[in-house]
Formats: C-alpha cells, structure tokens, sequence
C-alpha cells in the first residue's frame, strides 16, 4: 500500500516544462483509474437502494428496490437450479415433510408478513451435501442433507437457517456489493498497472474477492441468527442447529478450505455463535 501511495504522488508531483516554468503532471492511468473508483461509488450510493431491515436491524444498500423484483429473479432462476442438483426429489413422503416444516416455520414469525413466495424444494442430488436459497423465497435442500439428519429439528433448522437469507435480503445486497467491489478492483488495478504486467490487476482482483467473501460469511452468521429465532418461535428445539453444524463438519472431512478462503465461516465458530444466541433468547 506504501508502494501505491508513493507511486501515485510521484505522478501527481509537479513538473518543469522546458523553459523552467513548473506544471502539474497527472498520468493518464490514474485520471482513468479515479474516474472509475469515483463512478463505482456514485452508481453504489445513487443508484442503489437504502433499506433497513426489520429482521436484522441493520441498513443494507440493494441492487433490486422491491421484493417483487426478488420474487421474479427467484423464478426465474429455479428452474435452472433444480436441473442442475438433479431435479426435484422423487421421494413425495420426503417433500411432504420439507413442505410441511417449512410452511410451520414461515406461519410461525413474521416472515408470514412479508410479500415473499416461499416455496421448498427438495432436490435429487445424493452426492452434495448443500441447503440454499433463491431470492423472493425459494428454498432448496439436496436429498444428501436431508438423509443425514436425525429429527425434524435439524431440518427445521436449515430450512429457517434459508429463510433467514431470504428476509435478510442477503443475494440482493451481495449483488450490489459485488459491483462496488468489482467496479473499485478495476480502478486499482489501473492504478496498480505499470503498463507492462497485469499484476496489479490480479490483485486488486483478489483483495476484492476476500471482501466479497467476508460479506458472504457474515451473511452466514446472520441468518443462523435469525434461524435459531426461527426455531424457537415455531417451538423447534434450537439446539438443533448444533447438530447441523456437527453434520456439515463431518460432512467436509475436513476438506474444506480455510475460512478466510470461503464464503462460509467454519463450522465450529458457527457453534459458539448459535450457542449465544441461544442463550439470549432464553434469557429474555
């Protein structure tokens, strides 16, 4: 970072003409890389949305103004993911049950006053273990999660854990993130270039990513928040979503990557925040 500094107030250092008279030299690469940063942030705080969440108290800046929008992008996309995971599950005892706890848990709190289309899809995917959410409020879990758990209240936990990124309007604030991101990393690996190598782009890239990424990770923490909430107002043990924890680290074999490499946190950190949250609740 010292290195950038020095580099860009070496260019912006003034200058002497040929006859003595001194002048201000900027490069051209940094008004561009300026115009860039300066655009990126313009666009993120004029054409996004400012909202604050009812559900987790925090002021999020959106990519898509109304749930409606949401809804409609969840559509549209549903169809593709379910392709993609196999199709939809053809056990309809099982999808009766991930229907019927999902429905409970949106009857349960307030996400049954929002505008929000949920719907829970139970997918025939037996080799990846992954639950997820669509936004607008469609939900998905693979048949290879559903077949590890040991009692309705660990998928209730899951299904309120996807619920919970959907209230918490995760994907549309990451999408607006992302373009802050991107747009900035572009900026700074103009302003990085020594016109040569596209090192400095490679990197800026990179530092972009792991603060997408560390978005991504508190969204996780957020939404097993507001799932052990979940849980608790629907009368599911909590505690439950320990287990979940248990069965995606066994799950990973501890083949997963490091933390700060992923966009979810690890397992056993989730543990102490459930374990907290808990405590809260019933402390209340």
């Amino acid at each position: 970072m010292l290195r950038l500094f020095t580099r860009f107030f070496s260019q912006m250092a003034p200058s002497f003409d040929g006859d003595g008279r001194h002048g201000i030299g900027c490069h051209p690469r940094i008004i561009l890389a300026l115009l860039i940063m300066g655009g990126t942030l313009a666009y993120h705080y004029l054409g996004t949305t400012e909202y604050e969440n009812e559900f987790t108290g925090r002021t999020q800046r959106l990519a898509f103004a109304t749930a409606q929008e949401e809804i409609a992008l969840g559509l549209q996309s549903a169809p593709m993911m379910i392709r993609q995971m196999g199709g939809q599950s053809r056990d309809a005892q099982a999808q009766a049950l991930v229907d019927r706890v999902g429905a409970k848990l949106v009857q349960s709190t307030l996400a049954r006053q929002t505008p929000y289309r949920f719907e829970f899809h139970l997918l025939a995917d037996r080799q990846t273990v992954n639950a997820f959410a669509l936004p607008g409020g469609q939900i998905f879990i693979t048949e290879a999660l559903f077949r590890l758990f040991k009692n309705e209240d660990q998928l209730a936990g899951v299904l309120g854990h996807e619920i919970g990124h959907v209230v918490g309007r995760h994907s549309n604030e990451q999408m607006a993130t992302s373009k802050l991101w991107q747009g900035l990393a572009s900026g700074a690996g103009i302003l990085l270039s020594d016109g040569q190598s596209n090192a400095g782009t490679q990197i800026a890239g990179m530092v972009a990513n792991m603060r997408v990424m560390k978005y991504g990770r508190d969204d996780e923490l957020e939404s097993d928040a507001l799932g052990v909430r979940f849980l608790i107002e629907a009368g599911y043990n909590p505690e439950a979503m320990i287990g979940v924890m248990e069965i995606l680290a066994s799950a990973s074999k501890g083949g997963g990557q490091p933390e700060f490499m992923s966009t979810h946190p690890a397992p056993e950190n989730r543990v102490e925040l459930i374990r907290e949250v808990i405590a809260k609740y019933r402390n209340k």
